[in-house]
């Protein structure tokens, strides 16, 4: 996954889970929970829907990088390629 995807994905999430706000207009290191006035729920469903819609496991630990659209974008692009690496040897 690239960053631009993880990005497109993140958007459109944050799109599901607070539909009146517009994600797209605000910068990639802009803190949504003030640019969007999203709460710490807001957060946690956002990387609830990216964990159903992934599957991929995101630990408490690292709720803190979902704060920006970057931040999540990064891990995702990150993530996703272990995940995937993971998934590919268990398949053999």
């Amino acid at each position: 996954m690239t960053y631009e995807e993880a990005r497109t994905i993140v958007i459109e999430e944050i799109e599901t889970i607070a539909p009146d706000v517009a994600p797209v207009a605000i910068g990639d290191a802009e803190d949504v929970r003030e640019a969007l006035d999203l709460d710490s729920m807001d957060i946690y469903n956002l990387i609830a829907a990216l964990h159903m819609r992934l599957e991929i496991d995101i630990p408490d630990r690292d709720a803190a990088q979902f704060v920006t659209i970057g931040g999540a974008a990064r891990w995702l692009e990150e993530h996703a390629a272990r995940h995937r690496a993971g998934s590919a040897q268990g398949s053999d």
